[in-house]
C-alpha cells in the first residue's frame, strides 16, 4: 500500500467520521474526495451508495437508540422518495453534466458545515404532508442520479421550515439517506454494475468511521474545527468538478 492510498483510506475515514456525526451518510464526502483522487464517476457513484447503505444504518441505529427519531416525520419523504431515487439511478448522465451538477450539490453541504452552529432550539411547526411529498420525490430523484442518499438536501429542509430540530433531523435524515441509498443502488443494478476491488476494505474503514462518529454526535461532540476543514475540501472538489 503507497502513501496515496493510506492517504485516501485516512481520508475515508474522517469523511464518514464527520458526516455520521450529523447523521448523514457520506456520500458527497466520498464522491468528493474520489474526485480528488480522478476515480471515474460510474465507479465513484456506485461505491458512494454503497458506503452511504453501511454509514447511514449505523447512524441511524445510534439516533434511534437516544430517542430522536419520529417516524411521522420521515414517512412523507419516503414514499417518494424511495420509487423516484430508483428511477434516478437507472439514468446516466453526461459526464460533464454530471460534474456540474455534482459540483452545485457539495457546496450545499459545505455551506452548512460551515454555518452550523450548536443551538438545538427551534420553533416547531405543523410538517406539510403534501409539501413532504413533494420534497421527497425531487430529492430521490436527484439522489439516485448523482449517487448521493439526498440527506444533505433534506436536512436543511427540515431545519428551515421549522418540522424538527438537529437531533430529529439528523435520525430522519439517515434513514432517509439509508432507504434512498438502496433504492438508487438497485436502479444502477438494474442495467449492471461495476465493484471496485477495494470495495470491502473501504467499507470496513467507513463503518469503523460512522461507527465512532454516529456514537460521538449522539453525546454532542465539538468537532467544528474539523468540519471547517471537511466543508474546505468539499468546496476545493467543487471547484474542481466546475473547472475539469
Amino acid at each position: 500500500m503507497d502513501i496515496a492510498e493510506i492517504i485516501y483510506f485516512a481520508l475515508l475515514f474522517l469523511v464518514a467520521f464527520l458526516y455520521s456525526s450529523v447523521g448523514h451518510g457520506g456520500a458527497s464526502g466520498y464522491l468528493a474526495l474520489m474526485t480528488f483522487f480522478s476515480v471515474s464517476t460510474t465507479d465513484a457513484r456506485q461505491t458512494a451508495l454503497i458506503l452511504n447503505i453501511f454509514v447511514s444504518l449505523i447512524a441511524f441505529i445510534q439516533y434511534y437508540r437516544s430517542g430522536n427519531f419520529n417516524i411521522k416525520l420521515f414517512i412523507p419523504f419516503a414514499i417518494t422518495s424511495i420509487p423516484a431515487a430508483f428511477v434516478g439511478g437507472m439514468i446516466t448522465l453526461d459526464p460533464g453534466i454530471y460534474k456540474k451538477i455534482l459540483a452545485l450539490l457539495l457546496l450545499i453541504p459545505s455551506i452548512k458545515l460551515l454555518s452550523e452552529t450548536q443551538n438545538n432550539e427551534f420553533r416547531e411547526k405543523r410538517q406539510n404532508f403534501v409539501l413532504s411529498l413533494f420534497i421527497g420525490l425531487a430529492i430521490g430523484f436527484i439522489s439516485g442520479i448523482i449517487g448521493i442518499g439526498g440527506g444533505i438536501i433534506l436536512s436543511p429542509i427540515i431545519i428551515m421550515l421549522g418540522w424538527g430540530n438537529l437531533k430529529q433531523t439528523a435520525a430522519v435524515s439517515a434513514l432517509f439517506i439509508f432507504v434512498n441509498s438502496i433504492a438508487g443502488i438497485s436502479g444502477i443494478a438494474s442495467k449492471g454494475l461495476n465493484l471496485s476491488n477495494n470495495l470491502m476494505l473501504m467499507a470496513a474503514i467507513a463503518l469503523s468511521g460512522g461507527l465512532l462518529g454516529s456514537y460521538m454526535g449522539a453525546i454532542k461532540l465539538n468537532n467544528k474545527s474539523l468540519k471547517v476543514i471537511l466543508a474546505l475540501v468539499l468546496i476545493i472538489a467543487s471547484v474542481k468538478l466546475f473547472i475539469t
